[in-house]
């Protein structure tokens, strides 16, 4: 990645999902803490193989099909998609995220060239907070207070656009910023 990014850039822009880490590895957490609660309200031991076809579901056919697929083989019923939906945006992740290797050294790069480093993420503000708030920085860790976080669907429903935004935000002309 480092080799393909412009070096000539005062911003870098980075999305959460599947460029700083794993998408993966966030949704797979969720999925086992879906179990295991499901396991416990209902007094039942097949929290692991909920988990296991979970994520073979999300493997195999997608995330959007993990839900209902799941409802019709274990016979939930269609109030756990609440505490589904409620699980993604707010889970207490029992694992960190880590950060691809490559890119935490990116990172700590592009911060010692006194380059400026934003987030600019798509998805549920709620949920992209508290992917951020479970991410192991390594050691990037000492700088990850000066990141700003932006929240594209956020920005285009106030019909922003949002590399404009972040380089008025920045003092700095469109062309300076570079999106990850």
């Amino acid at each position: 990645m480092l080799d393909r990014l412009p070096q000539d850039r005062e911003v870098y822009c980075f999305e959460l999902d599947d460029v700083l880490f794993p998408r993966r590895d966030y949704l797979l957490q969720v999925y086992y803490l879906f179990a295991n609660f499901v396991a416990f309200t209902e007094g039942i031991s097949s929290a692991e193989d909920m988990t296991a076809f979970m994520k073979n579901t999300y493997l195999h056919q997608g995330e959007e099909k993990v839900f209902e697929l799941t409802k019709e083989t274990f016979g939930l019923q269609d109030s756990y998609k609440e505490n589904f939906n409620r699980l993604h945006a707010n889970a207490q992740l029992p694992l960190k995220l880590l950060l691809y290797a490559e890119v935490e050294s990116l990172l700590l790069s592009l911060y010692q060239s006194g380059k400026k480093i934003a987030i600019l993420t798509k998805g549920n503000p709620v949920e992209q907070l508290n992917k951020l708030k479970h991410i192991d920085w390594g050691t990037f860790e000492t700088y990850k207070n000066s990141l700003k976080v932006y929240f594209i669907d956020e920005l285009q429903f106030r019909n922003i656009d949002p590399v404009e935004f972040i380089a008025e935000d920045y003092a700095v002309p469109p062309s300076q910023v570079f999106v990850v």
